[in-house]
């Protein structure tokens, strides 16, 4: 693994204000779709049946995008009103890519004022602590590059099948 050091960014305003007029439906689609896939796999559901029937809003403020989505027995779901969230949790697109990376804490970024939540704290916690309590895979931005990417893909088509 490369000890890719993710630089620091903000993406620029006129991004923001075009990400404000695009369809927010399509990056929350992909957003519910990925946290779903990891249910039951790296997720376990018995540390979330609190949130049960739980909004969210994740802001990405330098993006221009609000994802609403909740939380219910089948898992995660988008929310197509504008009622208000349980929790909000904002910061730039680069603080939660830092976040995946494993490279930046929520703690850090919270108490440097680069994540806010705003609602229910409690909520809040809960999600922190049950993610912090997760082994989840180190998300390696340095193997999205062109040459890694066609690496991988050497490689598979290199690799014979078996029936």
């Amino acid at each position: 693994m490369t000890n890719f050091k993710l630089p620091d960014f903000t993406l620029p305003a006129p991004l923001a204000r075009l990400g404000l007029k695009l369809p927010q439906l399509p990056p929350t689609l992909a957003l519910v779709t990925g946290l779903n896939l990891v249910l039951d796999r790296l997720i376990p559901r018995e540390p979330l049946e609190p949130l049960i029937g739980k909004r969210f809003v994740i802001r990405v403020i330098d993006a221009g995008m609000t994802l609403r989505f909740g939380y219910g027995e089948r898992g995660f779901r988008p929310v197509f009103d504008t009622t208000p969230a349980d929790l909000t949790i904002s910061a730039r697109a680069r603080d939660f890519i830092a976040l995946l990376a494993r490279e930046e804490d929520p703690d850090t970024l919270f108490f440097n004022r680069r994540l806010l939540m705003e609602g229910d704290t409690d909520l809040g916690l809960l999600v922190k602590n049950t993610l912090d309590g997760i082994d989840l895979p180190r998300f390696d931005p340095a193997r999205l590059s062109p040459a890694e990417l066609l690496l991988r893909l050497r490689a598979r088509l290199a690799t014979p099948r078996h029936a």
